[in-house]
């Protein structure tokens, strides 16, 4: 069985959600203040030396990192959790999935810790991250065309990463206020009942 590394509510959601999702199953492993020195830190740099959650231990012992890669594992076993190959939907996709992990994720990295990357202007760093991660977030808007989830009816990984995140800054209000489209099919995403339980956890659900 797959053991998820990680954190409720951390970016380890997003494995759980779309492991979930795809019926693989996966036992969790609460690694709470893995970003801080201690035990807990030095338990998951065995694993994976970034020290980053997720960290994924698969079956045979091998570890996966990064939430694409996992999207990716699942999608080999679950082609349906994506549109069909050969249409511009597939397309799509591939480009607003990578575009998620390529340019917003990065602005929690720098936000959370802003004192890591400029300790001599920390809170400048901060606040502009947090401008430019809203300003991500219209442009992904201007992108969305379907309800109720990102491609139509049928729900895609692209999906759970859209309602995780929609959970993380700026927070509900926002979206719902600023970015109505992203916001709803988040809303979708909570209503699906097998995600039920793992949005639960994970402080997900309002």
């Amino acid at each position: 069985m797959i053991t998820v590394y990680g954190v409720p509510g951390w970016g380890s959601t997003l494995s759980e959600a779309m492991l979930t999702l795809a019926e693989i199953p996966y036992r969790f492993v609460n690694v709470d203040g893995f970003d801080q020195p201690g035990t807990q830190q030095e338990m998951l740099k065995k694993l994976n030396p970034l020290g980053q959650v997720p960290t994924l231990q698969l079956d045979d012992g091998s570890i996966m990192t990064e939430s694409a890669a996992v999207a990716l594992m699942i999608l080999d076993q679950r082609p349906d959790l994506a549109p069909p190959v050969g249409t511009p939907e597939r397309q799509q996709f591939w480009r607003l999935l990578v575009w998620l992990v390529a340019n917003v994720y990065p602005t929690f990295t720098y936000a959370d810790y802003p004192e890591r990357w400029a300790s001599n202007a920390a809170e400048q760093l901060q606040e502009n991250c947090k401008a430019y991660r809203k300003s991500l977030y219209l442009w992904l808007e201007s992108q969305l065309k379907a309800a109720p989830y990102a491609f139509g009816e049928s729900l895609t990984l692209l999906d759970i990463y859209i309602c995780v995140m929609r959970s993380w800054g700026p927070r509900h209000a926002w979206f719902k206020e600023h970015t109505p489209k992203f916001s709803a099919i988040a809303d979708a995403v909570c209503r699906v009942p097998a995600l039920q339980e793992v949005l639960r956890n994970n402080d997900i659900l309002t």
